[in-house]
């Protein structure tokens, strides 16, 4: 291939001093011997740390990175938008900066897209420094919203992937708001594969995501693309309802013939109660839903942008 033809690699950061200079090393090694020319794509997206004075740096050395310094910390998924937007590559190859994603597994990515593939992802079979517990959980979670998702979501794909022009073009028309950046790249479709590699743990520095984040990262993915939830609330109501009926015509006929009185009070209360906590949780769900499309219509951009280094006029 020519040297007229470019790769933008995006790479979103969030305190990443540790490892910034690392990545980049990597980076330009493996381009050594690809002969595409590179777009190296660094988003900071409002770190605390020195990573954006040592991007900054970077760049002054080598004219092929593009810094791209949002205003604030708008999130990972914001920040791989801002560089999907503003990439002039012929493709795109999104990496996160801790390089717990090999850059390593390029060059299998490119000559799939030599192919004619258009979204070529990364299948972890191994996770390397994650917690029993997070790894557990990650499973579940995949399993789960495949099963709930209209779109098929692969399982152990991350944001690890390549994407073609046309594929980003599609990216691109999406409008939303609340972003679930994984569904988004199912959900566009063309000609898919899969590349499987052992995921490995950070190079160095702590990884930003908690718990609480992963939770909410997981209502994010649901509710983006599955409507489940709001229909399960709809047949568990109906179901109540319909036993509801059965058990007072019961009640009735039972008084009417036998003379039996209601049950007592304990037995009364506990019903209300767990009617009015399902009546809750069923709101909360409802809740979610219209909070997105609340965020959808202020229309707001996804991001702000401070300052941008060494983007190519076209």
């Amino acid at each position: 291939m020519s040297k007229d033809r470019k790769l933008s690699v995006i790479v979103p950061c969030y305190n990443e001093e540790e490892v910034i200079e690392t990545c980049y090393s990597r980076i330009a090694d493996v381009f050594k011997d690809i002969d595409y020319t590179l777009e190296l794509i660094f988003i900071n997206d409002g770190s605390a740390d020195k990573t954006a004075e040592l991007i900054h740096k970077i760049c002054e050395n080598d004219k092929r990175v593009v810094f791209i310094d949002l205003s604030r910390n708008f999130g990972k998924e914001a920040a791989m938008s801002a560089g999907i937007d503003m990439m002039s590559g012929d493709a795109a190859i999104i990496l996160d900066a801790d390089l717990q994603d090999p850059p390593e597994i390029i060059p299998q990515f490119i000559a799939l897209w030599e192919q004619g593939y258009d979204n070529i992802y990364g299948v972890r079979t191994e996770r390397d420094g994650e917690s029993w517990f997070k790894k557990m959980t990650a499973t579940y979670f995949y399993r789960i919203l495949k099963r709930m998702s209209f779109v098929d979501i692969p399982r152990n794909a991350g944001d690890f992937r390549l994407l073609s022009r046309r594929a980003i073009d599609a990216i691109r028309k999406l409008p939303e708001r609340q972003r679930f950046m994984k569904g988004l790249f199912a959900w566009i479709g063309f000609n898919t594969i899969a590349v499987k590699y052992k995921r490995q743990a950070r190079v160095a520095g702590s990884t930003k995501w908690n718990y609480w984040n992963l939770w909410n990262f997981a209502i994010e993915g649901i509710t983006s693309f599955s409507t489940l939830p709001l229909r399960l609330a709809s047949y568990i109501g109906i179901l109540i309802s319909f036993l509801s009926f059965i058990y007072a015509v019961f009640i009735f006929i039972r008084t009417l013939i036998y003379g039996v009185g209601v049950d007592g009070y304990a037995s009364q209360m506990v019903v209300i109660l767990f009617l009015g906590g399902l009546q809750l949780l069923f709101l909360g769900i409802m809740g979610e839903y219209l909070g997105r499309v609340f965020n959808e219509t202020k229309d707001r951009p996804l991001y702000m942008t401070k300052n941008i280094i060494n983007l190519p006029d076209d």
